[in-house]
């Protein structure tokens, strides 16, 4: 058998870069950064208050406290948004919004709380200030966060709300970021009907395409074909075409790579696809190619279970390569196991894994059903939120033992 490791790098190796385009930041969520994003502004653009209060000068306020209230007089004010700049004389208070520009004379804000008369204190009357504000106190400088030049995010970055946020507030309205993976779905297997439909003897409902479609969305790609096909060659060869034509860049086909009598994908694409045993479980038989249009060919076998855990190894690294995403992994922990089990020596194990957290400080992670790893437990895997790794040389997992787990979504 293949290891992991060789059939995953021969499909990163032939994984081809999406072009780029520029798009504005209001349609950009989910993207992949093909340029860095770099500050235009200062940010904060300017020096502004923390804090509803009074811009002071420190000089004039050194000694406030309680029982030794400093008297200001109120000479101006600023809200959010202002453009003005009053001048502070000795003596004197602006008051202040939080946003607002601090007035270039003062060098200090104190919050309204600290003051007896708060915002009672109208411009023209006076404010009692009752705690002396450090230098510097509730005042957010220019530049503290970033200066204008600044690389705020890395090429190879996903553009989450939080980074988003930061592009707008660099005055950027575009960026350059990778074009969306494009990707055909075809389910195999003629025992295969929609969900809901009414079943004979040796039917099942068809989900393959529904979990895949639903990972690729996951990973920022745009399904253009979800199809369920019979084992018949022909009509996988005629999904194919729809795929073709509909320039996908990653074709998904689950079933038919196996070493049955009625394998479609084998029959339809021998002379493209090469057709691999994996020393992983689930997941044996896997099939890879490039397609003449330059679409990668991804072929897993037809178990749900067999299906995610696919995804998860070969699919998503390379849908994500696509995008030129810098992360490919998914978050991973060490956790003592919750329960006993037996893994697949001489193959690495995938299992579909809970992880209780009851316990904040200690948790631990076990299998999402009472039947482990087995490939067909699509039911099952709807209570799965992790996968936990065992390597193919371990004959057993006890109960406190550390294992790897690959958290999902």
């Amino acid at each position: 058998m293949r290891t992991v490791e060789a059939q995953r790098e021969q499909v990163l190796a032939a994984v081809r870069r999406l072009p780029v385009e520029r798009v504005p930041i209001a349609t950009a969520l989910g993207r992949t950064l093909a340029e860095p994003v770099v500050s235009t502004l200062d940010i904060p653009v300017f020096d502004n208050s923390a804090m509803d209060g009074f811009a002071v000068r420190g000089v004039d306020v050194a000694g406030a406290a309680a029982d030794v209230p400093v008297v200001l007089r109120v000479v101006g004010e600023v809200p959010a948004g202002s453009g003005e700049d009053p001048a502070l004389g000795p003596g004197e208070a602006v008051r202040i919004m939080t946003g607002a520009p601090t007035p270039s004379s003062a060098d200090a804000v104190v919050p309204v709380e600290d003051t007896s008369e708060g915002f009672g204190a109208e411009v023209g009357g006076t404010v009692a200030v009752l705690r002396a504000p450090r230098p510097g106190a509730h005042i957010r400088r220019a530049g503290e966060d970033a200066v204008r030049g600044t690389e705020l995010l890395p090429a190879g970055m996903r553009i989450g709300s939080l980074q988003r946020s930061a592009i707008a507030a660099a005055g950027v309205a575009e960026v350059t970021v990778a074009r969306i993976p494009r990707v055909a779905v075809i389910s195999t297997g003629s025992e295969l009907m929609p969900p809901g439909e009414p079943l004979s003897r040796g039917q099942i409902p068809e989900s393959n395409s529904f979990v895949l479609a639903g990972l690729v969305a996951e990973a920022d790609g745009e399904v253009v074909l979800r199809e369920s096909v019979t084992d018949d060659p022909a009509a996988l060869a005629a999904a194919l075409e729809r795929a073709f034509e509909l320039e996908a860049d990653l074709v998904l086909m689950s079933g038919g790579v196996s070493e049955g009598a009625y394998e479609p994908v084998k029959q339809a694409l021998g002379g493209t696809m090469a057709f691999e045993k994996v020393a992983m479980q689930p997941g044996k038989p896997q099939g890879f190619g490039v397609a003449a249009s330059g679409a990668l060919l991804l072929g897993f076998p037809g178990n749900p279970v067999s299906v995610a855990v696919s995804w998860e190894v070969f699919g998503r690294p390379a849908i994500l390569a696509m995008q030129g995403r810098t992360d490919t992994e998914r978050p991973r922990l060490r956790l003592p196991a919750s329960a006993d089990w037996s893994s697949s020596k001489p193959r690495r194990q995938y299992l579909p894994a809970v992880i209780d957290r009851s316990d904040p400080a200690h948790w631990t992670a076990g299998p999402a059903t009472r039947r482990g790893s087995q490939s067909h437990l699509a039911g099952g895997l709807g209570r799965a939120e992790a996968l936990i790794v065992v390597p193919a040389e371990v004959d057993a997992v006890v109960a406190g033992d550390p294992v790897e787990v690959w958290l999902l979504g």
